[in-house]
């Protein structure tokens, strides 16, 4: 057997030590040795035990309370919807029948609770999500719209229904476009990218400055931020304007959406006016204002002391202001007419109607249809013959001055005066872009 020599080599090591490492060496083993002779001090239990005293090397039982909330275990079923497309003629209780409900359900469901009465009107296309076991009624879901859901489902008693809305949550984004007017301003907001709604929307902003089937001309430009809605990163719809800026022979328009929906330019001014620069939404304009001109129907020359808006038969025509219908008749030579006093000065005629709305007497608001264009009385072709009188005496619409525009209201100006320096930055950043990508 080979001899273990590492005893020897630990003693002789410690005999070539220096007297007073081996002094401290020799005390430092006996403390060590003299701790581990001495018995355990007892060991007390962790927080969680009451008073348990432990001693070292003793077995003891271990026990385990259950919390009393794990003690029952409820399984919940997920949902199993069946989709259901409302057809034409249906209504609740015909759903419910195809569901396998009885008319009891049906009642219940639409008397739980305020919202539930949008389900009185289904229309053709919605579609209603039920949760229906054994021809029990377990739950509705129907969209409102692309962010409101409503349910309805049993209470937590199952002896009634309860109603509610879930709402997602919307986020706006900011885009813009820009176009310039070659042939027309439709084919313009066309060409940048905006929808029939945006354009019309556009028109409607400067729509009391700038008459859009008179006065737009070649090389006009626009400049526009309108808002876009995302759920959950998804594109769901066009929201407002909220910045636009129209360039028209040379003269620049700007306006800016406050928080109440209104459009003022950036210095706070409104761009709602007493008159608007056209009477109807155009299509095309067959005669400007001028002094003279051929009649086609009387074949000879004679003033025209009005602007001629061509577009469909029955196309409705608004009141260019607020105002009081003075005369709704019907004559050989004007056909169906309206004629509307605003205040003392200011007087608008409207020809050629073919069915009025209004009748003599008649309190019209601005924008409010009077009539429908048509082509009675003295007509080559459906129109209508528009004229704007100031002290009775016929001015051009489209360049007549107008009263000023109200100011914001002073409590609304300050707040106004930052949002209009945001969107000014906006429109501003969304021309360089364009001119950079040209």
């Amino acid at each position: 057997m080979k001899k273990n020599i590492y005893p020897q080599l630990l003693t002789d090591l410690f005999k070539q030590l220096p007297r007073p490492h081996r002094i401290g060496l020799i005390a430092a083993s006996a403390f060590i040795g003299l701790m581990v002779a001495l018995p355990s001090e007892k060991v007390e239990a962790s927080r969680h035990t009451e008073s348990l005293v432990l001693e070292t090397g003793k077995r003891y039982p271990l026990s385990i309370t259950v919390p009393e909330t794990t003690k029952e275990f409820v399984y919940v079923e997920e949902p199993v919807w069946q989709t259901f497309t409302v057809k034409s003629g249906d209504t609740l209780a015909k759903i419910f029948k195809r569901a396998g409900l009885s008319p009891k359900d049906t009642h219940a469901v639409s008397h739980a609770g305020e919202q539930a009465k949008t389900l009185v009107t289904l229309l053709p296309g919605d579609q209603l999500d039920l949760n229906v076991v054994n021809n029990q009624f377990h739950g509705l879901r129907y969209a409102l719209s692309s962010t409101d859901t409503l349910f309805i489902e049993p209470a937590k008693d199952n002896l009634s229904l309860i109603s509610r809305i879930d709402s997602k949550p919307v986020e706006t984004r900011y885009n813009f476009a820009q176009g310039e007017i070659t042939s027309s301003f439709w084919n313009a907001g066309v060409s940048a990218g905006l929808t029939d709604n945006q354009i019309m929307h556009l028109a409607g902003i400067f729509g009391w400055d700038i008459d859009f089937a008179m006065e737009i001309r070649s090389g006009d430009t626009f400049n526009v931020v309108f808002e876009e809605r995302y759920i959950d990163g998804e594109f769901v719809g066009y929201g407002d304007i909220v910045a636009a800026e129209f360039i028209n022979q040379g003269e620049q328009f700007r306006a800016i959406q406050h928080n109440d929906g209104n459009y003022y330019t950036p210095e706070g001014r409104s761009m709602r006016k007493s008159f608007l620069r056209a009477p109807i939404n155009f299509k095309y304009v067959s005669s400007n204002f001028s002094k003279a001109r051929f009649h086609p129907v009387q074949k000879r020359w004679k003033a025209h002391r009005g602007t001629d808006y061509v577009a469909a038969r029955g196309t409705p025509v608004m009141a260019a202001g607020n105002g009081k219908v003075i005369k709704s008749a019907y004559d050989k030579y004007n056909g169906h007419h309206v004629f509307i006093q605003h205040g003392e000065k200011y007087t608008t005629k409207y020809l050629h109607f073919t069915k009025r709305a209004v009748k003599k007497g008649d309190i019209v608001k601005q924008g409010q249809t009077i009539g429908y264009l048509g082509s009675t009385g003295l007509a080559s072709g459906p129109h209508v013959h528009y004229e704007f009188l100031v002290d009775g005496v016929h001015r051009n619409p489209r360049t007549v001055d107008l009263p000023k525009a109200l100011p914001i209201d002073a409590s609304q100006r300050e707040a106004f005066m930052q949002i209009a320096e945001h969107r000014m930055a906006q429109l501003n950043t969304s021309r360089r872009i364009m001119l950079a990508m040209q």
